[in-house]
């Protein structure tokens, strides 16, 4: 049976134990609610992916606290640079890897590129303080509806998930937006919470050409 705690400072220390333990922790953020799991643990991304019927080669982001938490397996490049002013937020940047860099093979689905998000959410950003940078997809079947409350995720996920941090309403609703930032014209491969007027501006403003439109 799933345990269900409150998205709280006891809550959140059981997550923890839990994430060290190898297990699964569907928690809420800025956009939807999302499981996650250690990035060393055993098995753990295959595991993410089968508790959500998810295709293995669509790769996955992590969430991390800052973006120094990656930075010795990503290159910063420019544009990264340009847009990491708009976090914490709905937005999660595709970087590229550094060579050799340590990370499940699972994780990037056998690309050179690993997604990057600072979630403006207090639970994921305290998760990855304690446990390093955490892979996460999003709390639902491939293809389905997004969950929004941990009653969803239930439902959805049902004992495929270890433990739900309960943090009401996910406030969002809608997914991040998703930029590649690894070749020299940085463009959109989802829109969503922070629309592409503002990632255009912030591009513009650091001097970046970009194909992103305004």
């Amino acid at each position: 049976m799933t345990l269900v705690v409150r998205d709280d400072a006891s809550g959140r220390q059981v997550a923890v134990e839990v994430l060290d333990g190898g297990g699964i922790v569907a928690l809420p953020t800025d956009t939807v609610y999302g499981i996650a799991c250690r990035l060393d643990a055993e098995g753990g991304v295959e595991r993410l992916f089968a508790a959500k019927k998810r295709p293995p080669d669509k790769a996955i982001m992590v969430l991390v606290d800052d973006l120094e938490q990656v930075s010795d397996v990503v290159e910063l490049t420019p544009a990264a640079q340009a847009l990491r002013g708009l976090w914490p937020g709905g937005l999660t940047l595709v970087l590229p890897l550094r060579p050799g860099a340590p990370l499940p093979p699972a994780l990037t689905a056998g690309t050179e590129t690993l997604g990057v998000r600072v979630p403006d959410h207090p639970a994921p950003r305290f998760l990855a303080r304690a446990v390093g940078p955490i892979p996460t997809t999003s709390a639902n079947v491939s293809g389905g509806p997004d969950t929004r409350l941990a009653a969803d995720v239930i439902a959805a996920l049902g004992d495929r998930v270890d433990l739900v941090l309960d943090g009401g309403p996910s406030p969002g609703g809608v997914p991040s937006t998703v930029v590649d930032c690894q070749s020299s014209r940085p463009r959109i491969l989802r829109e969503g919470a922070i629309p592409a007027a503002r990632i255009a501006a912030a591009l513009d403003t650091a001097g970046v050409a970009h194909d992103v439109p305004a």
